[in-house]
C-alpha cells in the first residue's frame, strides 16, 4: 500500500502536538504534512524537538504548507525548516479573501508570484507548488477559473490537489485530474458529508464515510505523478475516530 500522510492540521485542537504524532505513527501512517503555525516560530532546539517527537513515531513530515508571507519574508529560514524536517515538497496553501485578484490578470500575476516565491525552495531541491481550495473554481467574469490562471502564470509551479475543495467548488475533479495530472505531485485525502450532516464539523467527514467517490477518485490519482497521499478533516470533533477511520478506508481502495 502507499505510504499515507496526514495533515497535522486537522489536529490542532487536539494539544499536544506530541501526542497526535504518536496517533498517527500508531496507526500506521508513514508521513505527516506540517503547516506554519507549528512550526514557523520554532527555533533550533524546536525543530530538533519536533523532529525527535516524527523519529520515535516513524513519521516522516514529507510535506509542508508555508504561508505566502513566510515564503516571501522569511526564505531562508523556511528552507532550514524544511530540510531539518525532512521534507521533500513545500507549498503555498492560502491566500486570504481581502488578498485574491478579481479578475483573470490578476490571477496569472499571482501564480507568477508563487512561481518566483517558490524558486528558492526549487533550488534548494524541494517541489514547490499551490494547493486550492473552492474559490479557484468559481468563474471569473470572463469565464475563466483563477486555478487555470494561477498555473497559467506559474509554469513551474506543480499542484497539491485538495479534491474535496474541488468539489466543494462545483468542479469535476476527474475533469481537473486528467487536465493537470503532470503537475499534482500530492494530493489531500478528505471527504465530504451528506447534506445537512456533521454540520458541527463543517460538513467534512471522515475519508471512506462521506459522498466523494474515492475509490474512483484514488485510481485516477495513480495515473499522476503524486507521490503523497494526505489525509485531512479540517474540523474533527473525535482525532482518533478520524485518523483511525480515514486509513483504515484508504487501504480498501
Amino acid at each position: 500500500m502507499t505510504d499515507v500522510s496526514f495533515q497535522l492540521y486537522s489536529g490542532r485542537n487536539f494539544p499536544p502536538l506530541s501526542d497526535l504524532i504518536k496517533l498517527i505513527g500508531s496507526l500506521g501512517y508513514k508521513e505527516a504534512e506540517g503547516f506554519g503555525g507549528i512550526y514557523g516560530d520554532l527555533d533550533d532546539a524546536g525543530l530538533a524537538a519536533l523532529k525527535a517527537d516524527l523519529d520515535a513515531a516513524g513519521v516522516r513530515m514529507a510535506t509542508g504548507h508555508f504561508g505566502i508571507d513566510q515564503l516571501e519574508q522569511q526564505t531562508e529560514k523556511m528552507i532550514k525548516v524544511a530540510r531539518t524536517l525532512g521534507m521533500d515538497a513545500v507549498y503555498c496553501p492560502f491566500i486570504m479573501p481581502d488578498q485574491r485578484p478579481t479578475d483573470a490578470a490578476g490571477w496569472k500575476a499571482f501564480g507568477a508570484r508563487l512561481d518566483k516565491a517558490g524558486k528558492p525552495f526549487k533550488d534548494a531541491g524541494f517541489d514547490f507548488g499551490w494547493h486550492n481550495h473552492d474559490f479557484e473554481f468559481v468563474a471569473l467574469s470572463d469565464g475563466s477559473l483563477p486555478h487555470d490562471r494561477i498555473f497559467e502564470g506559474g509554469p513551474g509551479l506543480t499542484w497539491e490537489m485538495d479534491v474535496a475543495w474541488v468539489v466543494r467548488g462545483g468542479a469535476d475533479p476527474l475533469k481537473f485530474i486528467d487536465g493537470y495530472k503532470d503537475r499534482i505531485t500530492a494530493a489531500h485525502i478528505k471527504d465530504i458529508a451528506p447534506a445537512g450532516q456533521a454540520e458541527d464539523e463543517g460538513g467534512w467527514a471522515d475519508v471512506g464515510h462521506g459522498t466523494v467517490d474515492w475509490k474512483t477518485i484514488w485510481a485516477a490519482l495513480k495515473n499522476t505523478k503524486a507521490r503523497h497521499f494526505v489525509v485531512e478533516h479540517d474540523n474533527p470533533n473525535d482525532i482518533k475516530r478520524c485518523a483511525s477511520r480515514s486509513i483504515e478506508s484508504i487501504k480498501a481502495f
